[in-house]
């Protein structure tokens, strides 16, 4: 599987370069063995370096930056690979997901969850609504 497929390449090529926007996660990364998971929303100009969040599954997920070609060589037991999650869809702003995985000490997803990180972050959750085009 391709991990970052060229239109999803510029996507977060795009977002690394609006400075002050309010970055949402474009990609989520996962290891289907085990509990590793990782959500980019900025790809630097080197075409590697990923910004966002991740969480090694240890407890205590961090934003900061991660190299998409690490991540590629991983081999897993069984021949498994790191793989995309191609039904992601983020609605709400990285920084949201930050606090929730704080909260959580995982990367979570559910909407609840996510809502009260916004609240407790000072943002109304009901301005980032759900974009049906992903």
């Amino acid at each position: 599987m391709i991990l970052l497929p060229t239109d999803l390449r510029r996507r977060l090529l795009a977002q690394g370069e609006a400075l002050g926007a309010r970055q949402v996660p474009l990609l989520k990364l996962f290891n289907p063995l085990g509990a590793a998971t990782w959500l980019a929303s900025e790809l630097d100009a080197d075409g590697d370096t990923l910004f966002g969040l991740a969480d090694l599954g240890f407890g205590c997920p961090e934003l900061g930056s991660f190299s998409l070609a690490e991540i590629e060589a991983l081999r897993l037991r069984y021949g498994c690979r790191i793989e995309r999650d191609r039904t992601f869809s983020a609605r709400f702003p990285l920084v949201v997901y930050a606090e929730a995985a704080r909260r959580q000490g995982r990367i979570v997803e559910r909407e609840r969850w996510l809502c009260e990180a916004a609240i407790s972050l000072g943002l109304d959750p009901t301005q980032f609504r759900a974009n049906p085009h992903g």
